[in-house]
């Protein structure tokens, strides 16, 4: 009997070494957790402002992270997207966010910290760290991936959609021009009066302030204001992106644009549209740089060293043909502000010489690029900075500066007199809009606002004779594509001038801007991109198009331009016959045929509960700690039952 207890006891202690390995912790609590990391997107700054976009990794797991930037410049305040809070020291910055806050989506996701302040020039990142266990909760918050529908797609695409309802009619809507007039299909005069909202071009690929806004509900402000046309900066390397199946991050409040999650960007800029179209806004794209760059717009041609005038090319066929008949675009800015000054090494000229530098060309082509997509679109053409004060001994060969009319960047159109655009026929030379950019003395303290200014020293001393003879001879229409300002001293002055010139002459325009992180004009929201800046509105409304009791009239002949508007057809009693622009054939699809791509068609339902088996099964999931003493104390009970079985044998022998 003793022996037999001391086989029991042994047999006891082994089951006790068992089965302690086998309560094994679940693997995923034991794996060591990555460094938390912030890799630098993009920088944007503009003197009284900046950004900081980041990208954080290795985040998960930890309950919080803090994240450290340096301005340099005066910081006064702090903001961003993606953070729960904003501590400012000096110039210094701390963003944290926790696990179990509003922002957790911020963990391993698109962040950014802005500032106000003064001599903002650069930002830099000092410090990232994670502190903290997140609890099992906590952490799938912050990666559990937002509800979206999704359907196949052949381009790429998630197929993420979310439905926007509209009464618009496809096709109804295309302008076209006669003398100094935009008109609609019926010959009813309209009146382009619009803004501009920035970020397509300066790698936030969307709208910048989205970080910090509803994207749907600034669309529907900016509608409900009276603005009937968005002008939308855009990088034509963005496009090209674009067209090549590549989709660069979105950068967006994932808080306040849930409904955004899953989608690329590309889809999110289809998305635009559709909100667009429901709102009443009719969209310009504007070519606003060759590059992707927040500064891409110093470059003063349409092509860079870096993307050549083929590449611009491809980009306007590419979204031309895209949106051939998607009529919420009806216009395209061909380049914003094509410059340079004559002892410049690059520099915008307009002759009729065979030039690489020759914007006159270069439209000419992009122009039928797009036309021929697209008959209906209006082709914006903007100016250049330089001309010939004598272009019969001068043709843009002196690189003496004194030899030229100079003007803002892209605002000399003296040349169109002399070498006017010429598409090669009435009908498409009927689409042209020509496109001059004015300021005030607080953007640059140009000659003709030295002394002081008036109306007439403005329009004798630049407006006529740089832009305004188009409209006043009635060789094309007018559209000031960017206009406006801080609303102080002489600046405020000349934007009072300039409303007066636009209301006198009904010209066309998209003022400058909607953004908030303008550095030297201030935008018509305030940093939130939310909350109007009532004064500078006030102001602007006096020139956007409405009845004489106050409604807009939006460009739209079926959707009233926003809650304060009405339809072009309740404006002028005429309605369109929609026109479907011709489509190219289709290319060839290369197929293969030795493999086949198989879609899984599984219901959603099942896969939830296939998800969640498989989540239940991991808990028994073995570390490798524990599958090693799994393995020995699995060994050592089949010794101890070995050996105790073969005691007992030998005793039951021996009796």
């Amino acid at each position: 009997m003793k022996d037999l207890r001391k086989i029991a006891s042994a047999l006891l202690v082994a089951a006790m070494v068992f089965t302690a390995a086998a309560i094994a912790v679940p693997e995923s609590i034991r794996t060591v957790r990555a460094e938390a990391q912030a890799d630098v997107e993009n920088v944007n700054t503009w003197d009284s402002g900046g950004q900081i976009t980041l990208n954080l990794s290795g985040c998960s797991g930890y309950q919080t992270i803090t994240v450290v930037v340096q301005f340099t410049g005066t910081v006064n305040s702090a903001s961003g997207w993606g953070f729960d809070s904003y501590t400012i020291d000096g110039n210094t910055v701390t963003a944290t966010v926790s696990a179990d806050g509003p922002n957790s989506w911020g963990f391993d996701g698109n962040v950014g910290i802005q500032v106000d302040g003064s001599g903002i020039t650069n930002a830099s990142v000092v410090s990232v760290s994670g502190s903290g266990t997140a609890s099992a909760q906590s952490t799938t918050a912050a990666t559990q991936p937002a509800a979206t529908t999704t359907a196949s797609s052949s381009d790429g695409s998630s197929g993420t959609t979310v439905t926007i309802t509209s009464d618009a009619v496809e096709g109804d809507d295309w302008l076209t021009t006669d003398g100094d007039k935009i008109l609609d299909m019926n010959g009813t005069e309209v009146w382009l009066t619009g803004c501009n909202w920035f970020g397509y071009n300066t790698g936030s690929n969307l709208f910048d302030g989205v970080w910090a806004c509803d994207l749907d509900a600034a669309l529907a402000s900016i509608a409900d204001h009276g603005f009937n046309l968005l002008r939308v900066p855009m990088s034509a390397e963005l496009l090209l992106q674009w067209k090549n199946g590549e989709y660069p991050e979105a950068n967006y409040n994932h808080a306040y644009n849930a409904y955004l999650d899953g989608m690329n960007s590309l889809e999110i800029w289809d998305h635009v549209l559709d909100v667009c179209e429901a709102n009443g806004i009719k969209v310009m794209v504007d070519i606003h740089s060759a590059n992707t760059d927040a500064m891409g717009h110093m470059a003063p041609l349409w092509y860079t060293s870096d993307f050549s005038e083929e590449e611009y090319f491809e980009a306007l066929d590419w979204i031309s043909e895209r949106y051939a008949n998607n009529d919420t675009i009806v216009a395209y800015d061909l380049k914003n502000e094509p410059h340079g000054k004559a002892s410049e090494a690059e520099h915008a000229i307009w002759n009729d010489s065979d030039d690489d530098n020759n914007w006159k060309a270069a439209a000419e082509t992009a122009g039928n690029i797009i036309l021929d997509n697209n008959p209906n679109a209006l082709i914006v053409i903007e100016g250049i900075q330089i001309y010939p004060i004598d272009p019969q001994t001068n043709n843009f060969t002196s690189t003496n500066d004194e030899d030229y009319y100079n003007s803002w960047w892209g605002g000399n159109l003296r040349a169109v007199a002399d070498y006017p655009i010429d598409f090669g026929s009435p009908e498409r030379n009927a689409q042209i809009v020509y496109s001059p950019h004015d300021y005030g003395p607080a953007v640059y303290a140009q000659p003709w606002f030295e002394g002081g200014f008036t109306y007439e020293s403005l329009m004798d001393d630049y407006w006529y004779d740089a832009w305004l003879y188009i409209d006043a001879t009635e060789t094309a229409p007018l559209l000031i594509g960017e206009w406006g300002g801080f609303m102080t001293g002489d600046n405020l002055t000349w934007m009072e001038y300039m409303r007066q010139l636009i209301g006198e002459y009904h010209l066309n325009h998209t003022f400058w801007c909607f953004n908030a992180n303008s550095g030297d004009t201030g935008g018509l929201v305030l940093d939130d991109f939310t909350t109007w800046d009532e004064e500078k509105y006030e102001f602007v409304r006096e020139v956007l198009w409405q009845t004489e009791d106050g409604t807009f009239i939006g460009l739209d002949h079926a959707v009233p331009l926003g809650s304060n508007g009405i339809t072009l057809t309740e404006y002028s009693g005429m309605a369109v016959t929609p026109v479907t622009n011709p489509t190219r054939a289709p290319e060839a699809i290369e197929t293969q045929t030795d493999e086949t791509e198989l879609t899984s068609t599984t219901d959603p339902a099942v896969q939830n509960v296939t998800d969640e088996a498989e989540e239940n099964r991991s808990i028994f999931k073995l570390s490798p700690l524990a599958k090693v003493s799994f393995t020995i104390a699995g060994i050592a009970l089949a010794a101890v039952i070995g050996w105790g079985l073969w005691t007992i044998v030998k005793k039951v022998k021996k009796q």
